[in-house]
């Protein structure tokens, strides 16, 4: 039997500090799409003396997950499955962000809830924006909940006349992939294994970079200065966030979504925000 295998799916800033707290002493399966985004933090955690093997992975192919899962499962017990894989609302077109965003989600909970072993745990990166919109009609939540991932993109809660932009359509993956784990904790759990989501708000890494030096940059400085923390979190404290709902102290734990934005969210309830959309 091999070590305990943890797979990480986005290989971001986000993705390389969890994968630094949770991968020591285990054999790490490193997955993105972009090849050298890939290569440069495999090789940053190999020099670290991590156990790091990297596959590329596309989460809009179910083949390719499906490769992915069977890598997984060869290397050993798969133990813990975390997927940051994710478009921001300025990186791509309302079909892309719903491909990788909703529907990628959708796939790697299907398929690597067939490998996880008894005793293991999932997490999904998710984003702060799935909570800033209000509940959607209780058919549309259900849907998005329990529909086969085949079928996610052709629900007429997704139709181009309901996502009128990219911005919506970030949010309604991001609250997708929240109404996912809780279906998918069932499914999980039948394995003997926990899923959950984490909620990250503006976290210091290169996308966040990105966001804040585009046209809607201003807009994520009005969030920090709004906020009861002021200020913006670095990887690590995802990672720490994160290293708790994948652990042992969570046991009790499933189907839940840790919010860890700063009080973005709060600051919106209390109108010290406008809601987007």
């Amino acid at each position: 039997m091999g070590k305990d295998v943890i797979v990480m799916i986005g290989a971001g800033g986000i993705g390389q500090a969890i994968a630094r707290r949770q991968g020591f002493g285990k054999a790490i399966l490193l997955a993105d799409a972009n090849e050298e985004t890939l290569a440069r933090a495999a090789s940053e955690l190999g020099a670290g003396s991590y156990d790091v093997t990297s596959q590329r992975v596309d989460v809009t192919s179910r083949a390719s997950v499906q490769a992915l899962a069977e890598a997984a499962a060869a290397m050993g017990p798969v133990m813990q499955v975390i997927n940051t894989a994710g478009l921001s609302p300025n990186m791509a077109s309302i079909e892309k962000i719903l491909d990788v965003d909703l529907y990628g989600s959708a796939v790697v909970f299907e398929e690597f809830g067939k490998v996880i072993a008894s005793g293991g745990a999932g997490l999904i990166v998710s984003s702060m924006a799935g909570h800033m919109m209000r509940q959607l009609p209780e058919e549309d939540e259900k849907q998005l909940a329990y529909a086969p991932a085949d079928e996610l993109l052709a629900l007429p809660c997704l139709r181009t006349e309901a996502i009128p932009n990219t911005l919506v359509a970030y949010m309604v993956a991001k609250r997708a992939n929240i109404l996912r784990v809780q279906a998918e904790a069932m499914n999980w759990g039948a394995r003997g294994a926990r899923v959950n989501a984490i909620s990250p708000g503006i976290i210091v890494t290169p996308l966040a970079a990105h966001e804040l030096n585009s046209g809607i940059g201003d807009i994520y400085r009005a969030m920090v200065e709004a906020s009861p923390s002021k200020r913006m979190a670095p990887p690590e404290e995802v990672a720490i966030a994160a290293s708790f709902l994948l652990g042992p102290d969570a046991g009790f734990i499933t189907g839940s979504d840790l919010l860890i934005d700063g009080g973005v969210i709060a600051a919106m309830r209390a109108g010290k925000l406008p809601t987007p959309g």
